[in-house]
């Protein structure tokens, strides 16, 4: 395989590093976490003015034909950041699945608008009792006539305080495991019958559970074919495992520099703590970790993007090392931090934070684990 990024995508890369650096230090970034809205608009209106909101959509639907390589570059320095603009839950897990599925109306409504910024999207497919199974829906939509009836409840919808449109999944058909009989819809927020409650995670992102009684949208709502939603939505959650993997990566990459930097000036006994060699080999254990996730993510997102039959279970190796290794790194570097590893000033804490969310999202160590022995 060639790792070698192109012109344009070392372009992309540097424009985003540049953005964190001078534009999303620390302090300006816990302002953000810790506002109302939970991110900063103004940030992602640059977003959408530097073309990162459309960079993976396709030229025929007004983006700029990107690649699953360019979303894994600025997810990585998203990463680094600890970015909390929802770049993941409007773009990368709701806006592919449109410009895949979405019929030519739903484009045409939904797409210029996220692409230059003025709205936002979430996808709900998490129910208390699913677990990591996306198939496990039991949130019904009945047809009637040209509308659908839903009802149900969707948990920790991310971005779903924010989202002006929401992509629900609910079961049309089948049984409440079937993979047949998942269909996706495009609902306003604002609809009848639908109802956010709205907190804070523990990472300092926002999220949603929404309820829904007796939501009435119209067949055009539909996105792709009735009763075969399954197969798109497990398409989007692999797409974001790989956005959500590179952003572990980066954020592993500060970790790990953070703490070899930290050593170097913390004495103990007269001595920097870096020089005990008990402490040396602990950190070059987080750094393997963290090269090793870094290999497998360039790996699993070539394969993904080429078509490889065995895409999948790449996938699924890079989440289950992605989580053995974010919870392994995160609490070494606290560790070798002392006490103000755990404080709310020190940025040490909040990265573990996001790592340990990014290891239950979308399926746990132990979940891919098992799916990856299966595959």
């Amino acid at each position: 395989m060639d790792f070698t990024f192109n012109e344009e995508q070392t372009l992309i890369q540097g424009q985003v590093e540049q953005f964190i650096q001078k534009e999303y230090d620390w302090e300006t970034r816990q302002k953000l976490s810790n506002s109302d809205l939970g991110f900063g608009e103004k940030n992602w209106k640059t977003f959408a003015e530097l073309g990162w909101l459309g960079i993976s959509v396709s030229e025929d639907n007004g983006g700029f034909g990107g690649s699953a390589i360019e979303t894994m570059l600025i997810m990585e320095e998203f990463g680094k950041g600890l970015v909390v603009e929802p770049f993941l839950e409007t773009v990368v897990m709701s806006l592919g699945l449109l410009d895949r599925y979405g019929s030519d109306q739903q484009i045409s409504d939904v797409m210029s608008e996220v692409i230059n910024g003025k709205i936002h999207l979430a996808l709900a497919y998490a129910e208390p009792q699913s677990r990591f199974n996306l198939s496990d829906v039991v949130t019904e939509a009945k047809k009637e006539g040209d509308n659908f009836i839903i009802n149900g409840f969707k948990s920790v919808v991310m971005n779903g305080p924010v989202a002006n449109k929401i992509i629900i999944s609910a079961r049309t058909s089948g049984k409440q495991m079937d993979k047949k009989g998942v269909s996706l819809f495009l609902v306003d927020s604002n609809t009848a019958g639908l109802t956010k409650t709205d907190y804070k995670t523990v990472d300092g992102r926002r999220a949603s559970d929404i309820n829904l009684e007796n939501v009435t949208i119209s067949n055009d709502s539909l996105i792709g074919s009735l009763d075969k939603g399954f197969g798109l939505l497990d398409e989007a959650i692999d797409r974001s495992i790989l956005a959500i993997s590179a952003e572990a990566v980066g954020a592993m990459e500060v970790l790990y520099k953070t703490t070899v930097e930290y050593t170097k000036t913390r004495e103990q006994f007269g001595t920097p703590i870096g020089k005990f060699q008990v402490l040396q080999h602990r950190m070059v254990d987080m750094f393997m970790e963290y090269e090793q996730c870094k290999s497998l993510l360039y790996m699993a997102t070539m394969k993904n993007e080429e078509g490889s039959l065995d895409a999948k279970k790449a996938i699924s190796g890079l989440k289950y090392q992605v989580g053995k290794a974010g919870k392994f790194v995160g609490q070494q570097s606290v560790q070798l931090h002392g006490g103000m590893g755990v404080t709310d000033e020190l940025n040490v804490g909040h990265y573990f934070k996001r790592l340990t969310t990014i290891g239950t999202i979308f399926g746990n160590a132990d979940f891919h684990l098992k799916q990856y022995t299966s595959l």
